[in-house]
């Protein structure tokens, strides 16, 4: 529900949205698609989302693709998890758009 809501959204705002079920239809979505930008959620089925984000980051395809890694794990030390993972930023569920996407902007250089 919060990934179809959150989609809409940002359709809504002119972004293009690419959806996958699991890390592993993830990963290989941003290989076939190249997308500008990944919103990952760090508790996917199949792969999670640490182990995809550190697949994208080690694939010289995929390495420079920003991810925004979305979790409801909010306790000390799980941001920088997030991040060492590969994860460019972080953002915790459920997720405040305005600011999503003030880090996706950023992110884009918008």
């Amino acid at each position: 529900m919060n990934r179809d809501m959150l989609s809409r959204r940002l359709a809504r705002k002119g972004f293009n949205v690419l959806l996958a079920v699991d890390g592993q239809q993830g990963v290989d979505m941003t290989l076939a698609e190249t997308p500008d930008l990944v919103l990952m959620d760090m508790s996917l089925p199949v792969m999670d989302g640490w182990e995809a984000a550190r697949r994208l980051k080690a694939d010289g395809a995929t390495k420079e693709i920003p991810i925004i890694a979305l979790t409801a794990h909010a306790m000390a030390g799980d941001r920088e998890k997030c991040l060492e993972a590969g994860a460019d930023d972080y953002d915790t569920k459920p997720v405040d758009f305005k600011r999503l996407l003030g880090k996706i902007n950023h992110l884009l250089g918008s």
